[in-house]
């Protein structure tokens, strides 16, 4: 076959390949966002901003809404944050590892900026709460205006799907999974076709084009100010998703969909809403559902339902996913961590994270009872993470890209001059119901330094009494015990010292292995680790060897069969005649060392509950033997 008849057969299985990688990152990555036509102008100008809905006040909107999409959207996410990737992976956590290796001759600032990495991680975990509950509700919500009467089931029926999309999390959503890129695409088809309708109705709505208008804005409304910006900010909810979503489908793909697809079905969707409220000043109740045909209302709230559980499945994967790199990092207790599809690696169930996030969500569902009452608490952790993405990036522009300053300090400096302002309008919020997700935030940010701290200062406490390798090795070599066959691994979290567990096991049992392997870990900030940076091995005399074992933070630590892989004369893992040795610790809170008393005590439970070395490093359960010890921290 001629080469000329191979090239268009390439061509079309890339041009299908990337057609379905824009099918399915509209599916995944613009779930929350596509869904935020639902409340974003209803919540305008049938909230608490006062708002009036004539031409100064619905134009100016529909211009803020506009340009905050191309500003924060298209041109800082979309068009330059999608550039800083961590070998291809984005997301906070995955910046924050970025950032740190740029800030490592700043020690200060680097610690500072893992901080505030940490933040922006745990408040991620808050909008993962707060987002199916407002997107459900606002869908459910049009049965008050398609059945009137029926408004009193409205939160029933909220909870009743949500806990049923919860419940299904650990069978895995490979099946259904199929589904959310096309029902997504068919969504953002019908929001511009509902679009288009309403603006062929009003043609004169297409002036909010104009910038001026959002100017105009301010002038018209002068008691309003910036404060309407918290309602603003609601269509860019899960702007952060696409950014953090890159891992899974690449740059381009993002980037195409949000232009081709998502982008026009948005903005047409919000001027049609426009339109008819200029129309109709009294749609502002529910501009939403009221741009549709009566005919057409149960059928787009059947859609907008799915539309919005689609929305939430992106959000809570997005949560277990964080959680394993955070697990990873070592900034969160081991988790079991269950996998829901034996084709795809990043399809994963973290069992404490689901059922903790259900439970919040059905509360929220009851305590606010309505879209409208959670659109105050909706904000405050997205326009914080956005902010906190623009300090990050702004370390890793200027000290990792070294891009010149004359073109990198003015366009950081707008951003964080938007990113301020929404901020700022969001921060009144906290007082009105969006204290929620800074209290679980705060609550999640001390639990994840605690941990860390925790961590590092039982290190320290085992290194204090621990021996130094070298010189064990030369006494053993001097008084050798007796030696038995097979291979000894014993895990160690310090590369330089004896582990515990190998004293423990050579003062009771007074016998070594014909090979000791002590073992060490290492967790990356890259995303992975190719095969031939895996294994650092050194050998010592007295069949001694030090192996450290390196995992990037998407990796799962297999250690049996990354040992397997490990080909270094002399070492023998053959799995019937090796022992994996582990240390378990036994943590006492003790005042006066280390962290204050009531964290080391919730160090302690964290510990004594984390999932064990045995299953996070999927060791065999019949060739482990664990040797305990107490630590005083």
């Amino acid at each position: 076959m001629s080469s000329s008849t191979l090239e268009p057969q390439a061509h079309s299985r890339a041009h299908s390949s990337s057609f379905g990688l824009l099918v399915a990152a509209a599916g995944v990555v613009y779930g929350d966002i596509g869904t935020s036509p639902l409340y974003t102008l209803k919540e305008v100008f049938a909230g608490h901003y006062g708002v009036q809905v004539n031409a100064e006040g619905v134009l100016g909107i529909l211009s803020l809404v506009l340009w905050s999409l191309l500003w924060v959207v298209s041109l800082k996410y979309v068009l330059f944050m999608l550039r800083a990737d961590n070998d291809g992976e984005g997301g906070v956590m995955a910046l924050t590892a970025l950032a740190r290796r740029a800030t490592a001759a700043y020690p200060r600032l680097s610690g500072l900026l893992v901080l505030l990495g940490l933040f922006g991680t745990a408040l991620f975990y808050g909008d993962s709460m707060i987002t199916p509950a407002i997107s459900v509700l606002s869908a459910v919500e049009g049965l008050d205006v398609a059945l009137p009467g029926l408004g009193h089931w409205v939160v029933p029926v909220t909870v009743v799907l949500l806990i049923g999309l919860f419940l299904i999390q650990k069978h895995g959503t490979a099946r259904i999974g199929i589904l959310f890129g096309p029902v997504m695409v068919i969504w953002f088809v019908v929001l511009g076709i509902l679009g288009i309708h309403g603006i062929v109705q009003r043609p004169e709505v297409l002036q909010a084009v104009n910038p001026w208008w959002a100017f105009n804005f301010f002038l018209a409304h002068p008691g309003i100010g910036v404060t309407i910006l918290g309602a603003v900010v609601l269509a860019l909810t899960g702007a952060e998703a696409l950014y953090a979503d890159m891992g899974h489908f690449g740059r381009k793909p993002i980037a195409h969909a949000w232009f081709s697809l998502v982008l026009p079905g948005l903005v047409l969707n919000y001027f049609g809403q426009g339109a008819l409220l200029l129309s109709n000043p009294a749609a502002a109740r529910n501009p939403f559902y009221l741009l549709a045909p009566e005919w057409a209302l149960i059928p787009m709230i059947g859609l907008a339902t799915l539309a919005t559980i689609i929305a939430s499945q992106a959000v809570i994967s997005g949560a277990f996913s964080l959680s394993h790199q955070a697990i990873q990092l070592g900034y969160i207790p081991r988790m079991q961590i269950q996998h829901t599809s034996s084709a795809a690696q990043g399809q994963i169930y973290v069992g404490v994270v689901n059922w903790a996030l259900m439970t919040c969500v059905v509360l929220l569902v009851i305590g606010f009872g309505s879209s409208g009452a959670l659109a105050a608490a909706y904000g405050v952790a997205v326009t914080t993470t956005m902010l906190i993405d623009t300090l990050l990036v702004s370390s890793v522009m200027l000290l990792l890209w070294r891009v010149p300053r004359w073109l990198a300090v003015p366009l950081l400096l707008g951003f964080l001059f938007v990113d301020s302002l929404f901020f700022t309008a969001n921060v009144p919020k906290i007082f009105q119901g969006g204290a929620f997700p800074v209290i679980a935030g705060v609550i999640l940010f001390v639990l994840m330094t605690t941990w860390k701290s925790g961590k590092r200062i039982l290190i320290d406490r085992l290194d204090e009494t621990a021996l130094p390798l070298r010189g064990f090795v030369e006494s053993i070599c001097l008084q050798p015990p007796h030696r038995v066959e097979g291979t000894a691994i014993f895990l160690s979290a310090s590369p330089d010292a004896v582990p515990h567990a190998l004293l423990h096991n050579l003062l009771h049992n007074q016998v070594l292995h014909q090979q000791v392997v002590l073992l060490t870990v290492v967790t990356r900030d890259t995303p992975r680790i190719d095969d031939h940076q895996r294994f650092e091995v050194s050998r010592y005399d007295g069949g001694f060897y030090r192996v450290l074992l390196h995992f990037g933070f998407m990796e799962e630590p297999n250690v049996p069969e990354a040992l397997q892989n490990c080909r270094v004369e002399g070492l023998d893992f053959t799995p019937m005649r090796t022992t994996y040795f582990l240390s378990r610790e036994t943590v006492i809170p003790t005042r006066g060392l280390g962290m204050s008393l009531w964290r080391e005590g919730l160090f302690a439970f964290l510990h004594k509950n984390a999932n064990s070395s045995m299953r996070y490093f999927q060791l065999p359960v019949n060739r482990v033997i664990e040797l305990g010890t107490q630590v005083e921290i």
